[in-house]
């Protein structure tokens, strides 16, 4: 094979497992496009948990049917609402791969995203990584929005503003351990990538490549950021356990970040 083309692809002796957590609620419409997005990828050494949140539709149907097709798809289901945080933390435990990655039932994945992010780590040494991705509506239809990786992502950065797309983060658990998210409602997410930075003792690395596709749902909580305000104030106090003062120092730190720096990372198309 030529250098060339050894180049585009992962180490034949260096293939690791890679665990893709999926929580899944009331997400019928979306969840077969994730998945097949898993399934169309390039880089097939993977297994994916779908852990759904007792839904009160068809989408753990519409998993089953998957899982009796592919061994590498494992379903585990709540008989009781628990929420997100739980959903997560529980196919972390079962997870038996070397890297973590994280797609979430209304996302999907681009064809490249594992291979080009697990050769991009392996190259840089990385622990932590994330992408670019793109926005897209219910319906999947462009947004004409990216939002770009930053090249290098410090502890400090992170601690003013969640810089890593959920769904393109990935970590190295035989470097850093399985990280198991706070049981809190919301940006439980932000504190994994936060601890995963931590725990690396460097920088996370950004792939400035579009990789994945982030769904904008209108019921979605995420869609109207006012809402989070109460949830951004209590990650730094219930979460990193911040005086009030000091989390209010830190939320408008927050918003600093928030409305006059991250903007400059989210593109127009």
């Amino acid at each position: 094979m030529p250098l060339e083309e050894k180049k585009k692809h992962i180490s034949s002796t260096t293939q690791p497992l890679v665990s893709i957590i999926t929580p899944l609620y009331n997400a019928a419409p979306f969840i077969i496009k994730a998945i097949q997005s898993v399934l169309d990828q390039t880089y097939q050494k993977w297994e994916l948990l779908i852990v759904d949140d007792a839904s009160s539709d068809i989408g753990p149907d519409l998993v089953l049917d998957f899982v009796g097709n592919d061994k590498r798809i494992k379903f585990y289901p709540n008989k009781i609402n628990k929420g997100a945080a739980h959903c997560r933390n529980l196919a972390t435990t079962e997870a038996t791969g070397e890297y973590i990655a994280f797609l979430d039932s209304d996302d999907v994945w681009h064809r490249e995203k594992l291979e080009k992010q697990l050769r991009f780590m392996q190259a840089k040494d990385s622990d932590v990584s994330f992408t670019s991705y793109l926005h897209i509506d219910e319906q999947g239809n462009s947004l004409h929005k990216r939002v770009e990786a930053l090249p290098i992502l410090p502890y400090k950065k992170q601690h003013k503003n969640n810089y890593i797309g959920n769904l393109t983060g990935m970590y190295h658990v035989k470097k850093l351990g399985k990280i198991i998210a706070p049981n809190i409602r919301k940006r439980q997410d932000w504190a994994v990538w936060l601890e995963a930075i931590k725990k690396s003792g460097k920088p996370a690395l950004g792939l400035q490549e579009d990789l994945a596709s982030y769904r904008v749902r209108e019921d979605s909580m995420s869609a109207n950021k006012w809402k989070l305000i109460s949830y951004n104030f209590d990650f730094y106090k219930t979460y990193l356990g911040y005086s009030w003062l000091k989390s209010l120092g830190c939320l408008l730190q927050f918003f600093w970040e928030y409305f006059f720096i991250r903007p400059k990372y989210i593109k127009t198309m």
